[in-house]
């Protein structure tokens, strides 16, 4: 019934429809962008180096290093005994283009669909890279913080009292300190990688969800059902698992993925300000950084505002789709 009803809205489908475009195009990034063949042919023997590494002196080179499928001795070498297929893009999110006559950043042109950064790095295969290590961030993030803010609570409002007083005030405490500053200084004093962000993220998102959970908890404590099991021996967290969590995650599923928009946003506002992902990730901040320090090249922040803009009008989108779709005042 209620996915029927969640189809039925054409904002929230499409909008789904969207993002999950977006998601399987940036998992098949590296087949779609890549410096590497796709699947090359030499000596009468098929590779596939977007899956594993092969060396220099292995297509007739002369360093035990890894292969340079640009190089004009290895491609003419696999072209005189075989073939290669390369990808639609020719370059990862990582590389820089040194045969570029213009200097950086370039405008678009059939060899840079996007136009290049400053850097040099092709921006259609970076914003494809960086969609995915977004999401995937943000996925981790929002799962990991659920838990955490659905056990407290849950614990909370199951137990009440003083357990509950306790824990109210710590979080009341917790989420009045400044969220930013202290993000912005443990992010300068730690080295900004994928796990450090997200563990300092998880800091602080975590009591987003609690107070609807206990509040569902308050409420459905002092059911029949839920006094019955008590009487009849049923432990507290049996309780809390099997008869009351299922209630309480209707309401909180809904909030999902506003949380996942919230988290995309934080970690693209702090790569923009520098204390996020290093210049290895293929950061979607980092390009919001260069739109606003080369105003002379539009095709950079027209790209990442697009994508943005795209990616978190459907996750948007999706949520309030699911909202009423779970309202049963709605028909």
């Amino acid at each position: 019934m209620q996915a029927g009803k969640y189809i039925k809205n054409r904002r929230g489908k499409a909008a789904l429809v969207l993002l999950s475009v977006m998601l399987l195009l940036s998992l098949l990034a590296e087949v779609i962008a890549n410096d590497k063949p796709i699947v090359l042919k030499y000596d009468g023997e098929y590779f596939f180096p977007i899956f594993k590494v092969y060396t220099d002196a292995r297509f007739g080179g002369d360093f035990p290093t890894e292969a340079d499928y640009k190089d004009e001795l290895i491609r003419k070498n696999i072209e005189a005994d075989g073939y290669m297929v390369m990808p639609p893009i020719p370059f990862s999110y990582n590389t820089v283009d040194y045969e570029m006559n213009e200097p950086f950043p370039a405008p678009p042109s059939k060899r840079h669909w996007l136009g290049t950064d400053e850097e040099g790095r092709d921006i259609a295969a970076r914003l494809l890279y960086g969609i995915r290590l977004s999401f995937v961030f943000a996925f981790l993030l929002t799962l990991l913080s659920s838990v955490i803010g659905i056990f407290a609570g849950a614990v909370q409002g199951y137990f009440g009292g003083k357990t509950d007083i306790v824990l109210q005030r710590v979080i009341e405490i917790w989420d009045s300190m400044p969220q930013m500053f202290i993000l912005i200084i443990v992010a300068s004093i730690f080295v900004p990688t994928f796990w450090t962000l997200l563990l300092i993220l998880l800091l602080f998102s975590w009591t987003e969800l609690t107070g609807m959970v206990r509040a569902e908890f308050l409420r459905a404590r002092n059911f029949e059902y839920v006094k019955a099991a008590k009487a009849i021996g049923v432990g507290n967290f049996r309780i809390m698992w099997r008869h009351i969590l299922p209630n309480a995650l209707v309401t909180t599923v809904t909030f999902v993925p506003f949380i996942m928009a919230g988290a995309i946003v934080a970690l693209t506002a702090l790569d923009f300000l520098g204390l996020g992902l290093g210049h290895e990730y293929p950061s979607l901040g980092d390009l919001v950084r260069q739109g606003k320090d080369n105003l002379q090249a539009p095709w950079i922040g027209l790209s990442i505002f697009f994508v943005l803009s795209m990616l978190l009008t459907a996750l948007i989108f999706i949520g309030e789709g699911v909202r009423d779709a779970m309202d049963k005042r709605k028909r």
